[in-house]
């Protein structure tokens, strides 16, 4: 059984419980499909011999802010979208979390849903759903109430599981370094000016359509964070690049451009898309800046794909997800020098970062077994002879 909680003092009850608790389990549903922004509809939380669901639809979630705020440990399963929930209604993001899908990802599992994590770690099946459930619709039936509590009811216990399989790795550390650097990403939204690059039929305007698109494209996602709708509802991007195209000068001219309608030229909006279009053409177009990162040396590229077909492997090996490991392009960066590579850094770089710079310094080399595949081993130097 869960108690749900739609009104301040229950709310504030339960914060001040969790204020005591040293772990508790968290979970969201939101939707962002007619947003900007994520509109949270339901948090469900676990903690001691509690379930909670708390309704944003009825009490302001941000008092859990304090709880955020707290020493306690939040678990969570893929929790990047959920931490974006939190910062957005709460200003704060838990100070420290388990993602179960990251801890999983040391235990050889890739991205693993809750669902099979349920059925790994406890053998059960949880409740299905309709994954396209309208979660801010009120009232919700005690169907997908029960649904919506079965995504933490039993995650401390699979979070426990987990833990002691890390622990009995000695990969614990590992899970939780990579917990905090999903912990601190950044979580702001991405920067307007760049908002055309993402357009890709931007990419091939030149001149004043460029442009009137960057232009266009910066104020477009402006406005749809000032309005909190997508940005595809103040303009679409047919329409936004008919105009960088055609370069109307007058709402008439607007009107006959493929993909616009009344809907998007109302309130004042047609005399502001008029204005943005002549401030584009007064715009000198823009480029990405192109990344700023040394050539890899020629003689290290045939290493590249040995070099990466080795770490594929030895995640594998290891049971650690690959993805978790590196990519060919975090090898490339090692193999450059770049600073801040990410192979050079904590667990990677004890797994797979040190045992690459022997390589590259001479004191190892890669062979093959037929037994083993690729191995990195210590190198035999000849003495020279008389």
């Amino acid at each position: 059984m869960f108690d749900l909680v739609d009104n301040e003092p229950d709310l504030l009850a339960v914060v001040d419980q969790l204020n005591d608790e040293p772990v508790y389990a968290v979970d969201t549903e939101f939707h962002r499909e007619r947003t900007y922004y994520p509109k949270v509809a339901l948090v469900q939380l676990a903690f001691a011999d509690r379930l909670v669901i708390v309704d944003p639809m009825a009490v302001d979630i941000a008092p859990l802010g304090h709880v955020f705020a707290g020493e306690g440990l939040a678990v969570l399963h893929a929790a990047a979208q959920d931490l974006e929930v939190f910062d957005r209604s709460c200003g704060v993001v838990p100070n420290t979390i388990f993602d179960t899908q990251i801890a999983a990802g040391f235990l050889g599992l890739s991205s693993p849903s809750l669902a099979s994590l349920h059925e790994r770690e406890l053998g059960k099946r949880l409740p299905k759903g309709d994954r396209l459930t309208d979660w801010l619709r009120r009232p919700l039936s005690q169907q997908q109430l029960d649904y919506a509590i079965s995504d933490v009811a039993d995650l401390l216990q699979i979070r426990d599981r987990l833990q002691s399989e890390l622990e009995a790795l000695d990969r614990l550390a590992w899970a939780m370094d990579e917990c905090e650097l999903l912990r601190q990403k950044v979580r702001i939204p991405p920067d307007p000016a760049d908002a055309w690059a993402r357009i890709k039929e931007c990419r091939h305007l030149r001149g004043p359509a460029l442009g009137v698109a960057q232009e266009l494209a910066a104020w477009r996602e402006e406005r749809a964070a000032e309005t909190d709708q997508p940005a595809r509802f103040v303009l679409p991007d047919l329409a936004l690049v008919g105009i960088a195209q055609r370069k109307p000068t007058s709402v008439d001219g607007l009107k006959k451009v493929r993909g616009l309608d009344g809907r998007h030229l109302r309130s004042g909006v047609a005399d502001e898309i008029l204005a943005v279009v002549q401030r584009g053409l007064l715009s000198t177009p823009r480029r990405l800046p192109a990344p700023r990162r040394r050539e890899l040396d020629s003689r290290l590229r045939p290493a590249v794909p040995l070099v990466a077909a080795w770490v594929n492997q030895l995640a594998r090996d290891a049971q650690i997800d690959p993805a978790l490991v590196g990519t060919r392009a975090d090898i490339e960066a090692l193999l450059r020098g770049d600073e801040g590579a990410r192979l050079t850094q904590g667990w990677r770089a004890e797994l797979v970062g040190r045992p690459i710079d022997d390589l590259l310094s001479g004191q190892a080399s890669l062979a093959f077994e037929p037994d083993h595949g690729l191995i990195i081993e210590p190198r035999m130097r000849l003495e020279p002879t008389d």
